[in-house]
C-alpha cells in the first residue's frame, strides 16, 4: 500500500464529511471563536491519540500474543461494519446521541474523529510493514489534515451543499470503506490460509 492509499483509507475512516452535522450541533451553542480553539483542542486530541496508537500499538499485539493476520481481518471486519453505517445510517447517528454543553475529548475527539475503526486501521498499517512507520505517520498526518480542514469549513460545506449532498457523498464514502474493508479481510485470510501448517 502506498502513502497516498493509506492516507485515503484513513481519510475515509475518519468520515469528516459524516461529522459535519454532528459538529455543527455541538459547537452551535459556543461563541465563534470558543467554537475554533474547542475544534482545534478536539483535533489535536484526535491526532495524538491515533499517533499512540500507531506508534504502540505493536506492542500491545506482541503483549496479547495477537497474529498480523488476525488484526487484519478484525480491521476489515470493523471497516466493513462501520462502512455499512455510512451506507445505512440508524436515527440516532453512527455514534448514538451526544451529550449537550462544550466537549471535551468525547465526543468529538473520541470516538468522532479517533473512533475504534481508525485506532485499527493505524494498528493494522504499523503491524503489517513496521518498517515503513514513518510513511504511516505522513499518511496519518495527512488523513487529518484533510479531515481538520474539512470540518473548520463544515459551516460553509453545510450551506453551499445542502445535507442532501452531504448525506449522498458520506454513503458513497460508506461504498469505498467496505470494498477497502472486503478487500483487507481477503487479504488476511489469504496471509493466514499460506503460513498454516500443511498450506
Amino acid at each position: 500500500m502506498t502513502t497516498l492509499s493509506a492516507a485515503l483509507l484513513l481519510f475515509l475512516i475518519l468520515d469528516p464529511l459524516g461529522n459535519i452535522p454532528v459538529f455543527l450541533g455541538l459547537l452551535k451553542p459556543l461563541a465563534p471563536d470558543r467554537r475554533r480553539i474547542v475544534l482545534v483542542r478536539e483535533l489535536l486530541i484526535a491526532l495524538g491519540v491515533l499517533l499512540a496508537f500507531m506508534w504502540g500499538g505493536k506492542y500491545v499485539l506482541e503483549a496479547m500474543h495477537l497474529r498480523q493476520e488476525s488484526v487484519s481481518i478484525a480491521g476489515g471486519i470493523v471497516l466493513f461494519l462501520i462502512g455499512l453505517k455510512m451506507i445505512f445510517p440508524s436515527a440516532e447517528g453512527m455514534f448514538g446521541e451526544v451529550p449537550d454543553g462544550e466537549p471535551f475529548i468525547v465526543p468529538m475527539a473520541i470516538p468522532l474523529v479517533a473512533g475504534p475503526s481508525g485506532m485499527a486501521a493505524v494498528m493494522l498499517l504499523a503491524s503489517q510493514e513496521p518498517d515503513r512507520m514513518g510513511d504511516w505517520t505522513l499518511a496519518l498526518v495527512l488523513a487529518w489534515a484533510g479531515t481538520a480542514a474539512l470540518l473548520f469549513s463544515a459551516t460553509y460545506l453545510y450551506r453551499m451543499l445542502g445535507m442532501r449532498v452531504l448525506v449522498a457523498v458520506e454513503r458513497l464514502m460508506g461504498m469505498l470503506l467496505v470494498a477497502i474493508s472486503v478487500q483487507m479481510l481477503l487479504d488476511g485470510v489469504a496471509t493466514y490460509l499460506r503460513a498454516a501448517p500443511g498450506a
